[in-house]
């Protein structure tokens, strides 16, 4: 998708699907981004990091600590634009890593052995692929609703895309998306496995939120707990202050410089900094919500379960079928969302089978598809030529991927696959 994402010049995810579709899936998308960075991203994030300052500073109340991360990450965030973030999250990634290898070697040292690991927990809990009657990650889940829920958070949300549009240029784009990649398969041993670990020396935890703190709390020493708690605050910092820079983008490009074209660059910034503070004080608001969830992970996996199959629908029929028509498009998000908001009220009634959440995305996004091609079929308004670069195509793919010839371990294509290799690796080896 980079390719076409820098291609159409765009600031904005919902300015893309204005290209390629029109303003009326423009408008709904980005509204219904703005609402899921408050309400999902942001408010998610805050309640991590109160309960990780609430963890190792029992006085300090879990209100204050929210309020405590929103604003010093909203005040930089205003005051230093998507520069600040970048700047921001170079220096606290690389404090993270530091501090997620540290808290991973100490963690490994702390038992016997790797098989005494293995022989104190159920072997389920070593399998990255689960029965189908896991209740955090079914298989049939595995397969069909994490993809979905993937591409959305990788593919097309403002909150991670906004660092691609704003590559210098398409190499720069695939290296950082690359890099992202790879940064993910080490987090087996640096996260995964210690979690597990956790398990077996930990085994009365009230809830896994709190898995990684007691661990940092118990094994670490004072000056090297004090790095790694930097490092685990620095991300969550990273978190709320790309989400609330996103939402402030999306409000000043996708509404206020439409109504108000006039308005100079200054003015603008000026909104989006009062915007910032605005949705920083709306999530703060919105933690009692996330808290009374089981976890956090299923409160961040239920909400996109339901909130965002329509729109990855929308997105893949926008760039790989040039008959998908803006009257589809939005009619599509219009009704997989109506279709969403029935399926979650079914789900609350006793009559209704109790299907996981991850497969109910997979059913949301099937028929948002189908709402997609069926609508777009009988539409008989034509897709305008303008267009052809929007749309997938071999030609069009070559001449916008065109580039010099480079050494073949520059070469992204040999990285990507060699991800994939890996990724494979990974999969038969903890299947």
């Amino acid at each position: 998708f980079v390719p076409y994402y820098l291609s159409s010049r765009v600031y904005t995810m919902p300015e893309f699907l204005e290209k390629r579709f029109d303003s009326k899936c423009r408008y709904y998308f980005s509204g219904m981004t703005i609402i899921g960075n408050m309400f999902i991203d942001t408010a998610g994030t805050l309640f991590a990091g109160a309960l990780i300052i609430n963890f190792f500073f029992p006085a300090v109340d879990f209100w204050q600590s929210a309020a405590l991360l929103a604003l010093f990450a909203g005040i930089y965030t205003a005051v230093g634009g998507l520069s600040a973030v970048v700047y921001t999250d170079i220096i606290q990634v690389i404090v993270l890593v530091i501090g997620s290898i540290l808290t991973a070697f100490l963690v490994f040292n702390s038992v016997e052995s790797w098989s005494y690991v293995r022989e104190s927990v159920s072997s389920d809990m070593l399998s990255s692929v689960r029965p189908l009657s896991d209740q955090t990650m079914p298989w049939p889940g595995l397969v069909i609703g994490v993809p979905i829920l993937g591409f959305y958070f990788w593919c097309t949300n403002q909150f991670i895309v906004q660092r691609v549009l704003a590559a210098r240029d398409i190499s720069h784009a695939r290296w950082g998306v690359l890099l992202a990649a790879f940064l993910k398969i080490p987090t087996m041993i640096l996260l995964i496995y210690p979690g597990v670990i956790a398990k077996v020396l930990f085994p009365n935890l009230e809830t896994p939120d709190l898995v990684f703190p007691t661990l940092i709390s118990e094994l670490l020493p004072i000056g090297v707990k004090g790095i790694v708690l930097a490092g685990l605050i620095a991300a969550i910092m990273s978190s709320i202050d790309s989400t609330l820079h996103s939402a402030s983008t999306l409000v000043t490009m996708d509404f206020v410089k439409k109504a108000r074209p006039d308005l100079k660059q200054a003015t603008l910034a000026k909104v989006g900094k009062i915007v910032t503070l605005i949705f920083m004080v709306i999530s703060i608001l919105w933690i009692p919500v996330v808290a009374s969830f089981e976890t956090l992970f299923h409160y961040l996996q239920n909400a996109l379960a339901f909130f965002v199959p329509p729109v990855v629908a929308i997105f893949l029929m926008g760039l790989l079928w040039k008959r998908a028509s803006a009257k589809g498009a939005f009619y599509g998000l219009l009704l997989g969302h109506a279709f969403s908001v029935i399926f979650l009220y079914l789900r609350s009634t006793d009559f209704f089978p109790n299907i996981h959440f991850l497969i109910v995305g997979g059913i949301i996004f099937a028929f948002s598809l189908m709402f997609v091609f069926l609508i777009s079929l009988f539409d008989r308004e034509h897709v305008p030529e303008k267009i052809v670069h929007l749309v997938w195509s071999k030609a069009g793919v070559n001449e916008l991927c065109d580039e010099p010839a480079t050494s073949w371990w520059k070469d992204y294509r040999v990285t990507a696959v060699a991800l994939l290799g890996m990724t494979a690796l990974f999969i038969i080896v903890t299947w």
